[in-house]
């Protein structure tokens, strides 16, 4: 169940592939939800230009990187990736069981991300943001 949100707000990827995809929560991506900062964190756009291997899926990144206003693309600083490999490891151990450790990690790294600005994530992916929210105390996660 969602929560009302409220404040600032961090896409995650899946939101955005949802967007360009079958063209669901524009709002979210590409504004008009009233008093809601939206953020979109480096590393999303990271696995958006990584799928995008045609021309006009080039294009599609491009409309919603500039959907962001100046200052709303979230960078990581060395702190975040530092505590991001120290909460991946609390998480997964040497992470010798998991088939792919780049899906994780990013959902490591955006989530650090928003609770650094005090954001909500956005996600589709509940499941993992929610494991993730209890080795995190104070993230915020909720569905768009």
């Amino acid at each position: 169940m969602a929560l009302p949100v409220v404040g600032k707000v961090l896409l995650d990827t899946n939101v955005l592939i949802d967007f360009l995809r079958a063209g669901l929560h524009t709002e979210w991506v590409l504004g008009g939800q009233g008093t809601v900062v939206r953020f979109i964190s480096a590393v999303a756009l990271l696995e958006l230009r990584l799928g995008a291997d045609t021309p006009k899926r080039k294009k599609a990144v491009d409309r919603i990187q500039q959907a962001f206003q100046s200052g709303r693309t979230l960078g990581l600083t060395a702190s975040t990736l530092d505590h991001a490999g120290r909460l991946f490891r609390a998480m997964h151990g040497d992470a010798s069981g998991l088939s792919d450790r780049l899906g994780p990690m990013n959902d490591v790294l955006i989530a650090l991300t928003a609770r650094e600005i005090g954001a909500t994530v956005i996600t589709n992916n509940l499941l993992e943001f929610r494991r993730i929210a209890g080795k995190l105390p104070g993230l915020k996660v909720t569905t768009p």
